[in-house]
C-alpha cells in the first residue's frame, strides 16, 4: 500500500490490530506436527500485510516468530527512500569536456574532402 501507518511499540498493540489464524503445519516433524494446530498466520488489517510461521512444534514461539516478521515487513512498507539530488557538475569537468569535443571536431573536419576553390 502507498500510504504509511504508524507501527506500535509493543507486541501486545500490534497482536491487537491482527487476525491471527492457526492451523496445522505440514512437513517433517513426524504425528506431532499432524494433530496440533501450531502454526500461525498473522494479517494486519490497517496494511493487509500477512505473514505465517511454521518452522516450530509451539504455538507461542510461531506467533513470536510471525509478529518479529510481520514487524519487519512493515518498516519495509513504511520506508520511503529520501529524493535525490543531483549534483552538478564542476567547472574543470565541462571545460575538459569542451576541449575534448573541440579535439574530436578538430579530427573530423580531416577527414572532410579538400574544397576545389583552393
Amino acid at each position: 500500500m502507498t500510504s504509511s501507518f504508524v507501527i506500535p511499540d509493543s507486541d501486545d498493540d500490534l497482536l491487537a490490530e491482527c487476525d491471527v489464524e492457526t492451523f496445522r503445519a505440514g512437513g517433517r516433524g513426524g504425528q506431532h506436527v499432524n494433530t496440533t494446530e501450531s502454526a500461525v498466520r498473522l494479517r494486519h488489517r490497517p496494511s493487509g500485510a500477512t505473514t505465517t510461521s511454521q518452522a516450530e512444534r509451539s504455538q507461542h514461539r510461531n506467533k513470536q516468530t510471525a509478529l518479529k516478521n510481520l514487524r519487519r515487513k512493515l518498516e519495509r512498507m513504511n520506508y520511503r527512500a529520501p529524493t535525490r539530488v543531483p549534483t552538478r557538475a564542476t567547472k574543470a569537468s565541462k571545460a575538459r569536456t569542451m576541449k575534448e569535443k573541440s579535439a574530436r571536431s578538430q579530427i573530423k573536419q580531416l577527414r572532410a574532402k579538400p574544397r576545389s576553390d583552393d
